[in-house]
């Protein structure tokens, strides 16, 4: 190092009661630290060295954030909590002033300390070596640490070796030691540092739903504390490399923070890091500023620290009750499941109503308990918060936002490639990617983001569900099987795996396994309802509506007992479309209405228009189209299958097929794509149908017959909805209609095969079997 690159590093200046220690990052009040977050200390760097000149706005984001695009609120935010830190009141700016249309200046002449004064500071920083008591949580801590934990901001040990993680590493966080005895603490810490170390694209911490996986496969429970010992434990059991202990310890009216990183293998110490609060209210700034220095320190680059380092207070919330709420929910989601996340995110929402990340894990939370409208609702908060986030957090928001209420595929899906580009560890926008691509029809690319889910998390339950999905879609249900196979053996159990396990059963014939699946439901909170519902369409399926109608029924009970209204609303809707499409006029109409006094959701709303207009109210359907018209002017699935597919059927009933073939031509990169609707068991391939229709009611037999054909070779997809049934019926009137009389009564034989046991007085059946009659 030449002499004025060493000269450069040993600066520290001063300026009214304030000295700037750039070498440590730290900014001493007659002689107390100051707590500042690595940005603010940059930009006041900046200004001190330009000593009451004016620097711009521009020139401030590219010294404090090169390379990186920021809004100019990022910079008045940092100004904000700077002149905070300094102590200035709104009304009077004694140190940092604005400069209008221009930028900000010091206002105060900067001094240089000259080299004799920098050596007794150097001195004096060294000369530290008071030893006390041992005390908890790190019974070795001495004073001289903790004073030059003050010094420095935050101290890494002399003999600390250069270790680092590499770019495969997982990492295994413990709880925080907490030996305050401030409750507020508990849990808190824990979530916060996560938040802190996820927004890394380098580093990779286990998920809390493997360590909950992990725990089981252990024999504990999933929510028994992570102590140094059982992380450890979860640590070589996950095949990661070191375990993160955290800690807080009061020190008289002040605290200290310590991390700690050890190989789970060894026990070595690959990394030591201490900060001192001075506060409560500061701890949240300590914890980001003791995790930046972490992140440099275990092997992850400056440029990706500096882009990806939003500080905790601005990432989550400045309160300490409103992030224990939040870890609090985050914790009881995983252990008793997303309801009773409910009530402890409102309060969190309640103390700090701009906590960006509470609304989005609220409405996370209505999605996953079918709750839409309350979905949509917290989605939408959460995205008018979401610069109040980490960048990470941010695509989370965006994300949701694409999907839960604009319901824009394209967007999500750019939105979700540019977080796995960001974040290349990151399970979750692969998950959503295997996701949007079912709803897109691609499962091919939805098998390939699954299995990159499933790679970078073993545990990983949306992993195999989306991947035993595509599998099905794609009439592979060996490989379907395999992978519940794979589930089960990590212990892996939510209701829509028990959901797949049935359909899987029904598509191969398989009568014993449905009924294993449905007596497994039974045992399954949030289970049971959905597959009562999957029986209740099988049912249909082959003809017995009086089955069918009665397990509609306890569907609709038991989602009501409870208080999933969505839920029974969907079932309404499924039973509605079931009846209309057998012409069962006034069972059709009163489900349907059933459905919309329980629910406004999208897809309830297009189940009850389907079944109304092929009712033959087509002035009521066509009320329900306009308004997703108006409500969802973006959605993917509105624009491109239901409003077309709606579209279709009203210009079938009004004599115009020409025009239902017209309107459907927007719908087919969509044929085969799995809309909202799937959970109720209505609505795959209903462009397909509804083409056929028209081309049947313009005597164009051939075109017809492909049509319904594409949905027989498609059984994956159609499972138990009742086209699938009516189908081989409608291939037997298009090979009628080209004078194919043997082809037309194979397919009149298959349907009335399958409907052998049906109810004698369903209207198509009746149509049906006169139809065959004439064939004779």
């Amino acid at each position: 190092m030449s002499a004025s690159e060493n000269q450069r590093l040993k600066e520290i200046y001063e300026f009214g009661p304030f000295r700037v220690d750039p070498e440590k990052e730290i900014l001493l009040r007659a002689g107390e630290p100051v707590q500042l977050t690595p940005k603010t200390f940059q930009i006041l760097l900046v200004l001190v060295r330009h000593n009451k000149e004016v620097v711009t706005k521009d020139d401030l984001m590219k010294a404090v954030w090169p390379d990186t695009f920021v809004e100019e609120a990022n910079l008045s935010r940092n100004i904000f909590m700077l002149r905070k830190a300094l102590g200035e009141s709104p009304q009077d700016h004694q140190y940092i002033l604005t400069v209008p249309g221009r930028g900000y200046r010091l206002a105060e002449s900067v001094r240089l300390l000259p080299e004799q004064e920098l050596s007794i500071v150097a001195a004096n920083h060294s000369k530290v070596q008071v030893q006390v008591e041992q005390t908890k949580p790190w019974g070795w801590i001495s004073v001289a640490v903790l004073l030059l934990a003050v010094a420095g901001g935050t101290f890494r040990f002399l003999w600390h070796r250069t270790t680092v993680l590499g770019e495969k590493d997982t990492v295994v966080l413990a709880d925080f030691a907490n030996s305050t005895g401030n409750p507020v603490f508990e849990g808190t810490l824990r979530q916060g540092l996560a938040v802190q170390l996820e927004q890394s694209p380098f580093l990779s911490l286990v998920s809390d739903d493997r360590i909950h996986q992990t725990l089981k496969l252990m024999g504990r429970p999933v929510d028994a504390p992570l102590t140094p010992d059982t992380a450890r434990e979860v640590c070589e059991r996950t095949g990661s490399a070191a375990v993160l202990e955290g800690s807080i310890a009061g020190l008289g009216s002040q605290y200290v923070l310590g991390l700690r990183a050890k190989n789970c293998r060894t026990g070595e110490v690959l990394d030591e890091e201490q900060v001192q609060a001075t506060r409560k209210e500061d701890v949240l700034n300590a914890l980001s500023q003791i995790v930046t220095t972490f992140r440099a320190r275990v092997g992850e680059s400056l440029a990706t620290v500096e882009k990806h380092d939003t500080p905790l207070q601005e990432a989550t919330t400045p309160s300490l009750e409103a992030l224990k709420a939040y870890s609090e929910a985050w914790k009881i989601a995983f252990s008793t499941g997303p309801a009773a996340a409910v009530p402890l995110l409102q309060g969190a929402i309640h103390v700090d109503p701009n906590f960006a990340m509470a609304h989005a894990f609220l409405g996370r939370v209505y999605g996953d308990i079918w709750k839409p409208v309350l979905s949509a609702e917290s989605t939408s908060k959460a995205y008018e918060l979401r610069n109040r986030a980490s960048d990470r957090e941010r695509f989370f928001i965006v994300l949701s936002y694409d999907l839960q209420v604009r319901g824009n595929l394209g967007k999500a899906q750019e939105t979700a490639e540019l977080w796995a580009q960001t974040y290349p560890r990151d399970r979750v926008p692969h998950g959503f990617l295997s996701w949007i691509s079912q709803e897109e029809g691609k499962y091919e690319k939805s098998i390939e983001e699954s299995q990159k889910a499933i790679g970078l998390d073993p545990d990983f339950t949306p992993g195999y569900v989306n991947l035993a999905w595509a599998y099905l879609f794609l009439d592979h249900p060996e490989e379907a099987e395999n992978t519940l196979q794979r589930a089960s053996e990590r212990k892996l159990e939510i209701p829509e795996l028990l959901v797949l396990r049935y359909y899987l059963s029904f598509l191969q014939g398989d009568q014993a396994g449905m009924k294993r699946a449905a007596a497994l439901s039974q045992e399954k909170p949030g289970a049971e309802d959905w597959v009562t519902d999957e029986e209740a369409s099988v049912e249909a399926y082959s003809g017995r509506l009086r089955n069918a109608r009665r397990m509609s029924r306890r569907a609709v009970d038991l989602a009501r007992q409870s208080d999933q209204r969505e839920r029974a609303a969907m079932y309404e809707a499924g039973e509605a479309v079931r009846e209309a499409f057998f012409g069962n006029v006034p069972e059709a109409r009163r489900s349907a209405i059933a459905a919309m006094e329980l629910s406004k959701g999208r897809d309830v709303e297009y189940g009850a228009a389907v079944a109304l207009i092929l009712a033959g109210d087509s002035s009521r359907s066509q009320t329900l189209a306009n308004d997703l018209e108006k409500r969802f002017p973006e959605d993917t699935l509105v624009r491109f299958t239901y409003l077309p597919v709606l579209r279709s059927l009203f210009a079938l009933h009004s004599g115009e097929p020409s025009t239902a073939i017209d309107v459907l031509q927007i719908a087919v990169p969509y044929d085969l794509a799995i809309p909202g609707s799937w959970s109720g068991f209505f609505g795959n391939l209903y462009p397909v149908y509804a083409r056929g229709e028209a081309c049947l009611a313009l005597h164009q037999g051939a075109e017809a017959a492909a049509e319904f054909q594409k949905i027989l070779d498609h059984r994956g997809i159609v499972a138990s909805d009742p086209i699938g049934a009516l189908a081989h019926w409608q291939l037997g009137r298009a090979y009628a209609m080209q004078g194919d009389g043997a082809k037309a009564k194979g397919a009149y034989q298959d349907f009335l095969t399958l409907w052998k046991d049906a109810d004698s007085d369903i209207p198509v059946l009746k149509e049906a079997k006169a139809e065959y009659a004439k064939l004779q």
